[in-house]
């Protein structure tokens, strides 16, 4: 049910969608000049062999098109060879490319601590949409959380992006045995996309009551930081199948939607994927910690047996 109350809760709050594209493409816009402006020489370098790469990669896929498989073999090869070619040339310019990294790597941080921002505030809207039936206006709820959200996104920021380097990393060592494998090539790709999926679902996983517990639970800082990490009776695996589903039906429509609509659909389907994954974190805490919460104007969802308010929780303002 949790499954079907997440997209419910979606569709109820689907106007936030156009306030995260218009907060995504500003982040987006001023991150992307900046990469621009300061990877220019590196990326003039590199260009020659990406053209390679991106050459052979439509070439696939035109050949799928039309049918023709003979080509899988030499688009293999091809990979092998610009990936060879690439590594050759990352040794010849270890210097510009460890500072490019690095340039990088500071603009993705900054630019996820900002879209982090935005996250709360829309987890904040929503949840009062669930709780109270309120309109809040996104980014009025943006600067009276601003606080609160910086909190959560200098912590969150920095541990998800570790746990994505660590991800990475472990990733370009299995690229680089694929490639040396003997494996077909459609399996390799397989494994690599599950690979991939599942990694991204474990973390959402384990961060998916953080978010809630701030916004709705009304807890502190440190508290909200020990209960995400906390499993117990929170159906880890039942979360994580969920997660990973979610995951593949995002997945698919931004494929869609790229394919479909030239890209010109990712502008919705983007912004969308976040709502969807923030819907979800609050929907299984309600359900969880048993509170009832509006899908829409005409429905509540209430538990079975309904928990009773608290002392604290009342003079909180949390009773429901």
């Amino acid at each position: 049910m949790r499954f079907k109350h997440t997209f419910n809760v979606f569709v109820d709050n689907f106007s936030v969608t156009y306030k995260q594209l218009l907060y995504r493409l500003i982040i987006s816009v001023i991150a992307g000049v900046t990469l621009f402006l300061g990877l220019s020489p590196f990326i003039n370098t590199i260009i020659p062999e990406l053209n390679k790469l991106f050459e052979s990669v439509r070439g696939f896929i035109m050949n799928l098109l039309d049918g023709n498989v003979a080509g899988i073999p030499a688009f293999k090869d091809n990979v092998e060879s610009t990936y060879n070619a690439l590594i050759e040339l990352l040794k010849d310019k270890t210097s510009q490319f460890i500072l490019s990294g690095l340039l990088f790597l500071l603009v993705y941080l900054i630019a996820n601590w900002f879209a982090a921002l935005g996250n709360y505030a829309a987890a904040a809207v929503i949840n009062e949409k669930m709780a109270l039936r309120a309109n809040s206006p996104f980014f009025v709820t943006l600067i009276k959380n601003l606080k609160s959200a910086c909190v959560y996104s200098a912590v969150y920021v920095p541990l998800s992006i570790c746990y994505d380097l660590i991800i990475g990393v472990a990733m370009f060592f299995f690229i680089f045995f694929l490639l040396n494998s003997f494996l077909p090539f459609f399996l390799c790709v397989f494994l690599f996309a599950t690979i991939i999926t599942f990694s991204m679902a474990v973390k959402m996983t384990f961060a998916s009551d953080w978010l809630p517990a701030l916004v709705r639970g009304k807890r502190s800082y440190k508290e909200a930081f020990i209960y995400t990490f906390s499993r117990k009776n929170k159906s880890t695996f039942y979360v994580l199948s969920n997660f990973i589903v979610i995951i593949l039906i995002i997945l698919g429509l931004n494929v869609a939607a790229l394919l479909c609509t030239l890209g010109v659909g990712l502008l919705i389907t983007i912004p969308a994927s976040y709502l969807i994954l923030i819907c979800f974190q609050l929907v299984n805490y309600y359900d969880r910690e048993q509170i009832k919460y509006f899908v829409d104007k005409n429905t509540i969802i209430k538990p079975e047996k309904e928990r009773a308010v608290t002392r604290e929780e009342f003079f909180r303002g949390e009773e429901d």
